[in-house]
């Protein structure tokens, strides 16, 4: 008798405590439960901002209820007065879906900045607004002291834009997600590598950029390695690419001209040894690893396999064997002319 009294003791209080409605503050304002969020956050959360008062109660009920995998992601404004129940049943039913901008491996800041224009939530007017948020330095002065703009450090990934996530914000989130994945998987290396923060993300662009391929990216590093300790110029398109876009004469049209490849510009490779000034490019955590775990090759130079949609290079160490895959594409490139396919 006495632990049925108990037990209905217990199932009266949580009724009063899930039911029972309560005012507060935040009828006006947006609560964001983010994706993956754990049910203890939610709850304290909701408990911190007044709209549930008794957290401990909700956590029993979902506990008991096994409801927790119900709750959704989203934005949501809690009426006022409400009770504990309908705040699960509105969690339940779900808020406003989260919007997401996706930053692809290998794009620089210009692309960047035009995603972000493009998203209406980020309210932002044209491409030269965006610009200057990722010129913020500060976000990465301790780690880069020497950076003139956060190319480089803009971590590609899929980002979920809440109702009340500024430009700012997501400019934030994306440097904060390369300086985790840094410190976690890269740091380190680099140190081992003897690899400043600046020339490990400098060298990944560069790798990101020229090669499709995750299994050829520790070979395309070798690349840059063999020749900078050769004395040879990188020479690669990609950081005369850049150049072209800084310069403001990037055609778009994907082709490389004569007149890219004699622009006066530090970035130009084509032109001046060893590293670009800065990065080219996003590079992802494959890249990055590249970048200090460079494979164990002879080869100096590489071109692309005409025999593959993929985007493959053959890699060569000498001059006569680059100078017959390059003859092998051109090959290749006059046939697709003659048949109308390119």
């Amino acid at each position: 008798m006495i632990a049925l009294v108990g037990v209905s003791a217990i199932l009266v209080w949580l009724y009063m405590s899930l039911d029972g409605r309560h005012d507060h503050t935040k009828s006006n304002t947006v609560v964001s439960i983010p994706r993956g969020a754990n049910i203890d956050k939610i709850v304290r959360t909701l408990q911190e901002d007044g709209i549930i008062d008794n957290a401990l109660a909700v956590k029993i009920y979902l506990k008991l209820s096994s409801r927790t995998e119900l709750i959704k992601a989203g934005d949501y404004r809690f009426k006022s007065p409400i009770s504990a129940m309908e705040v699960l049943k509105e969690l339940e039913t779900g808020g406003t879906e989260h919007k997401s901008i996706t930053i692809i491996e290998g794009w620089n800041r210009f692309d960047i900045a035009d995603a972000m224009v493009k998203a209406p939530s980020l309210k932002l007017t044209n491409q030269a607004s965006a610009m200057a948020l990722l010129a913020n330095v500060s976000l990465i002065k301790d780690l880069d002291p020497s950076a003139k703009n956060l190319e480089g450090y803009l971590f590609p990934s899929t980002y979920y834009l809440q109702e009340d996530t500024s430009a700012k914000d997501l400019v934030a989130q994306m440097v904060a997600k390369f300086k985790s994945v840094y410190a976690k998987e890269i740091a380190f290396k680099a140190r081992l590598a003897k690899l400043t923060p600046h020339q490990t993300v400098t060298m990944a662009s560069v790798v990101e950029t020229e090669s499709k391929l995750k299994e050829e990216r520790p070979m395309v590093s070798s690349v840059i390695y063999n020749r900078i300790a050769k004395n040879m110029n990188l020479s690669m398109d990609s950081t005369v690419v850049y150049a072209s876009k800084l310069a403001g004469k990037w055609k778009g049209d994907g082709k490389v001209y004569k007149s890219d490849l004699a622009l006066k510009s530090p970035y130009n490779t084509r032109l001046y040894k060893g590293l670009p000034p800065g990065p080219v490019a996003n590079p992802g955590l494959e890249s990055l690893l590249a970048a200090v775990e460079p494979a164990k090759t002879n080869y100096i130079y590489y071109v692309r396999d005409p025999e593959r949609a993929d985007g493959k290079h053959d890699f060569f160490a000498t001059a006569q064997g680059f100078e017959l895959g390059v003859q092998k594409l051109r090959k290749w490139e006059a046939e697709q002319r003659k048949a109308g396919l390119r």
